[in-house]
């Protein structure tokens, strides 16, 4: 029998591997180019984004430990806390529940390309009360931008997305074209879409055709 190499770590992954990864809605991107309209409204992914979702008392000692890794953790529903508003690609935290939270980071982050960031959450938890979940590979992320990004947001959500209601920097647990997402904006005119993956085609197939009047030169 031949001798196999077998790879112990994550860290001893070969880096070029990772050229291979295919992101939940890779066979749009293509579409997206095409479909958004330069200057009013735009619709791309951002691939591979490192995700962990965190359950933890925000009272306890050990939300203190997580919350030195992170930056602190959100208080109230809709709260983002750390990096991410803004545009900034930095570590996010988005309020999901009174014990449930995500943390959002870049792809460089995950210990497969040599980050610490799920790791030293679990290092956190130590012999507390919680749970940490890397969630990386359960959703994607789309990003919609530009002035008529709203608009087309508000053709498949419940929710009041007016600036007054739903400013910068705020994310909640909602419903676009019928499929959960988390909608966290961030800027005046910049969403975040997280989908589950396996909705993620369909989502991306929803925005765009969402997205179509936009294209009209009769749109100003």
């Amino acid at each position: 029998m031949a001798d196999t190499q077998q790879l112990d770590t994550p860290q001893d992954i070969p880096r070029d591997l990772h050229g291979l990864r295919r992101s939940p809605a890779s066979l749009l991107h293509e579409v997206f180019a095409a479909g958004s309209t330069g200057g009013v409204v735009e619709l791309s992914e951002l691939e591979f984004l490192t995700m962990a979702g965190i359950r933890v008392d925000p009272q306890s000692e050990t939300a203190t430990r997580i919350a030195s890794v992170t930056d602190g953790l959100p208080a109230h529903c809709g709260d983002v806390t750390g990096g991410g508003t803004n545009g900034k690609p930095d570590t996010a935290v988005l309020w999901l529940g009174p014990t449930e939270f995500l943390v959002v980071a870049p792809p460089d982050a995950h210990e497969t390309l040599g980050g610490t960031l799920v790791p030293a959450l679990v290092e956190a938890l130590a012999d507390g009360q919680g749970q940490v979940v890397d969630l990386s590979a359960n959703r994607t992320t789309f990003e919609l931008t530009g002035p008529r990004a709203r608009a087309v947001l508000e053709k498949g959500c419940s929710l009041d997305l007016h600036p007054r209601v739903h400013p910068a920097g705020t994310a909640l647990s909602t419903e676009v074209g019928g499929i959960p997402v988390i909608l966290w904006k961030t800027a005046e005119d910049t969403y975040r879409i997280l989908p589950r993956a396996s909705f993620a085609t369909f989502l991306g197939s929803w925005l765009l055709d969402a997205m179509r009047e936009y294209a009209s030169p009769e749109v100003p």
